[in-house]
């Protein structure tokens, strides 16, 4: 992976859009790197949310070409002393505070290699705070991106603080797995994947059960199950989800982050 020709950044953040926060982010960047190429993710994961931040950079960064920068900025720790490091795996680099984002990276990659950025050279003068997006993570991505090396911008650590991430449990014919995401339609994005369910339902049906909704089997459309009614899909991240035809999932079926969700072969 040749940084010297990385000119694409993502921005993922918590940040929202009715601020300056992002935009200045872009300027310190394109200050330092006039041909950068920004792309932005997302920037409405809930304040502080480390664990929607972890799972969503896993989900998106598969999909961009290879060598591209990849910054993410959710940060309760700013202005404390947790770290800030870069991970390079065999396709991409990752900016972030050391607070767990790259968790779900960190298990699925095989070649890691990680530094905790200490070079405040690569910094803008002044440190706020309460900015290190601006003033340290988007400059050392800009830096990055024009071929400054990792080993400039730190030095290798071999700790980066990990998630504790609940996998699902089977029980005989019973797999017992939880809600991991909410999306903005209101689908309930649960840790049971494709592979496990099908490693263990074959061909098999299943129940699902959601809070008070029992649903049987799982649809391929949203446009199977009637308006309005509880459906289970496979989702684009390749994991079981709820969901209602046109509906809210989580609203009607009063469910949040962290709740049960069941599966039983029939």
């Amino acid at each position: 992976m040749d940084i010297s020709s990385t000119r694409v950044i993502t921005l993922m953040t918590d940040f929202g859009t009715s601020d300056y926060y992002v935009g200045v982010m872009k300027g310190v960047i394109l200050n330092i790197n006039p041909h950068a190429q920004i792309v932005d993710i997302t920037h409405t994961i809930p304040p502080q949310d480390i664990h929607g931040a972890a799972l969503l950079i896993d989900t998106a960064y598969r999909y961009f070409p290879s060598g591209i920068i990849h910054l993410i900025v959710v940060d309760p720790g700013v202005g404390s002393h947790r770290r800030a490091i870069i991970c390079r795996t065999e396709t991409a680099y990752f900016i972030c505070p050391d607070n767990g984002i790259l968790t779900h990276i960190i298990h699925n990659e095989e070649h890691i290699r990680t530094v905790s950025v200490k070079n405040s050279a690569y910094f803008l003068p002044q440190i706020s705070n309460t900015f290190h997006g601006r003033d340290i993570f988007a400059p050392v991505a800009a830096h990055l991106s024009r071929g400054v090396s990792m080993d400039k911008l730190g030095n290798p650590i071999t700790d980066p603080v990990q998630l504790p991430v609940p996998e699902p449990k089977v029980m005989n014919e019973v797999i017992v797995g939880h809600i991991i995401w909410i999306d903005a339609f209101g689908n309930l994005v649960t840790n049971i994947s494709h592979d496990m369910l099908e490693s263990r339902a074959g061909e098999a049906g299943v129940v699902i059960r959601a809070g008070n909704a029992k649903i049987a089997d799982l649809n391929h459309s949203y446009a199977e199950s009637a308006v309005g009614e509880p459906l289970a899909i496979i989702g684009s991240s390749n994991r079981l989800e709820i969901s209602i035809n046109q509906g809210d999932a989580a609203q009607v079926l009063g469910l949040k982050r962290g709740d049960e969700i069941t599966v039983c072969m029939t």
